[in-house]
């Protein structure tokens, strides 16, 4: 089983990394840096954003492919945002669907999503049978995580995402890229978050991401061995 698990930042990968007894080794690929770690498991901290995430991630994925080696699963990992009270500060959300919240246009009558412009896509769903099996292995709450380029900042903002999303438990800036280059070859998804802080009006002095940190290295402790044994055919 080859895995790929995208992180925003290193310190989210690092947290990842700290599930596993063994150290990994640095890996350099065309315009990226790997930590391997045994069992063929790949972390890559693809950096901020739909983007910038989607083409690390796509570029991770294309080595793979040409090493004669492609990865099985594709995670994308880290802390987020939780629309209380339903995904609290320190809870776990899978997602059971990953969309990208501002891929779009505004109009007079409010906001179409792409999808209703005629082309594109704005939502990819990962395996029902593992956001299952991962959720009972770790506590996570499967609902749909948000992506979008700009956190949000405001209850009004906060209020109108729940309107569009009534699912919606979590929101980060990652997973729909992740997703569209685990799409582009064929790959299943997975979204793990846990979570730093509300969804809503910013209050630094409210986020606790050591505490979402640790909430994510104790995951993947748990998540391992489900990941390892599941088979990609039950996608």
């Amino acid at each position: 089983m080859h895995l790929l698990v995208a992180t925003a930042v290193p310190v989210e990968r690092d947290a990842v990394a700290r599930a596993f007894p063994a150290p990994g080794a640095e890996v350099s690929r065309p315009g990226i840096a790997l930590h391997r770690l045994p069992d063929g498991w790949d972390l890559l901290a693809a950096g901020v954003g739909p983007a910038l995430a989607a083409a690390s991630t796509a570029a991770a994925l294309t080595a793979a492919a040409l090493d004669g080696t492609p990865y099985d699963l594709v995670v994308s990992a880290g802390i987020g945002g939780g629309f209380p009270p339903d995904a609290p500060v320190g809870s776990l959300v899978v997602a059971d669907a990953i969309t990208a919240a501002d891929l779009g246009a505004e109009t007079a009558d409010g906001f179409l999503p792409v999808t209703d412009l005629g082309f594109g896509t704005v939502t990819h769903l990962p395996p029902a049978g593992l956001v299952r099996a991962v959720a009972e292995a770790t506590g996570a709450r499967p609902g749909t995580v948000l992506t979008g380029s700009t956190v949000t900042g405001t209850a009004a903002r906060a209020a109108l995402l729940r309107e569009r999303h009534p699912d919606a438990l979590a929101e980060a800036m990652e997973g729909f890229g992740v997703a569209e280059a685990a799409a582009a070859h064929g790959v299943p998804v997975l979204e793990l978050r846990a979570v730093s802080n509300p969804v809503g009006p910013r209050d630094r002095a409210a986020w606790r991401i050591g505490e979402a940190l640790a909430a994510l290295t104790d995951a993947f402790g748990k998540l391992a061995p489900v990941l390892e044994s599941w088979k990609p055919h039950e996608r």
